[in-house]
């Protein structure tokens, strides 16, 4: 037999079978791996604490999902640093489509013009999944401030000038971004009182430690109760559940808006096709009932957009917020 008939040896096989085997895996495409996908259960981490605005939009969306994606979703929190804990762990995940994270639009808008070094970069490592929904944001004050209306309130801020406090859940949060806004477009000035959170912010409201906050929807129980004044949302439009209540625009702070748009992002890299299904599921579920009037009981409205979309909404809030901080010299706590 001549030298160039005989079998390959053991060695050169297993090497030629490795060779056909990597070849192989080269023509899996990522539209074969979103036709298998999901296989396995899928992770949403949520980068605020549980039981908060976040988790509780997360959870609304999450239950209903994995029937439609027939896998399990796991709520995971990782909160911190204003969110980028969260959105860290996400960023560096695999881009496979078993994790997600759930975040407001602050971690991508806010973040990068408030902390001089984030361990990642949102707009590059991260990918518009779906937005969730928009929350509004509530300007209540302590029953016992002798103010009625919005009106006197601004007349009573003027006259008063750095006499009145206000709580917010800390440094660059959307409630204090939404007080910025008005000290800055209606000239006046309040003295900041930062916490740990919305929760204890609220309960010194209550107490009347404080004497204005603007609320994004934890405080609406005791609006309705009585126990606190509504006076203006700081959204565009007026909200659903307060009908005869103006926005800070409608009393002549022109185009004021604080709204915080919450949504699902995935890792940079992820298959297109399986972005694609995520939106598509989470918009169907955002258009049911149940899933608008738990939206609508923190505040919100649900918000369905196409990734693109998203992501031009996050790009917008990034540019008008962050001129609004640096003109404030807000920074992180």
């Amino acid at each position: 037999m001549h030298p160039s008939q005989r079998a390959p040896s053991q060695p050169i096989r297993r090497l030629l079978s490795t060779l056909a085997c990597a070849a192989a895996s080269l023509l899996i495409t990522p539209a074969a791996v979103a036709d298998t996908w999901p296989s396995k259960p899928i992770k949403v981490v949520v980068n605020f604490p549980a039981g908060g605005v976040a988790d509780q939009i997360a959870r609304a969306v999450s239950q209903p999902l994995q029937t439609a994606l027939g896998q399990p979703v796991v709520i995971e929190n990782r909160g911190g640093a204003g969110g980028n804990i969260g959105g860290d762990v996400v960023a560096k995940s695999a881009a496979d489509g078993y994790t997600l994270l759930l975040s407001s639009g602050g971690m991508v808008s806010v973040n990068p013009h408030l902390y001089p070094k984030m361990p990642f970069d949102p707009v590059k490592d991260l990918t518009p999944v779906a937005a969730a929904a928009r929350v509004l944001v509530f300007l209540e004050v302590r029953p016992t401030l002798p103010v009625n209306n919005i009106q006197e309130f601004l007349a009573h801020l003027k006259a008063n000038p750095g006499k009145l406090t206000f709580g917010t859940p800390g440094n660059g949060s959307s409630p204090h971004l939404a007080a910025e806004m008005l000290k800055s477009q209606a000239n006046v000035f309040a003295v900041h009182v930062p916490y740990r959170g919305a929760a204890p912010a609220m309960q010194d409201l209550l107490g009347g430690q404080v004497d204005f906050m603007f609320d994004p929807g934890i405080g609406l129980q005791h609006v309705k109760a009585g126990k606190l004044k509504l006076l203006a949302v700081g959204s565009t439009k007026r909200s659903a559940m307060f009908p005869d209540v103006p926005t800070l625009d409608e009393v002549g702070l022109k185009g004021f808006d604080a709204d915080t748009l919450f949504g699902f992002y995935a890792p940079a890299g992820t298959p297109p096709e399986v972005v694609t299904r995520l939106n598509r599921e989470i918009n169907k579920i955002l258009a049911t009932q149940a899933v608008q009037d738990r939206i609508a009981a923190l505040g919100g409205v649900p918000a369905p957009m196409s990734p693109a979309e998203f992501n031009n909404r996050a790009a917008a809030d990034s540019a008008r917020l962050g001129a609004l901080i640096k003109a404030r010299n807000i920074q992180s706590d």
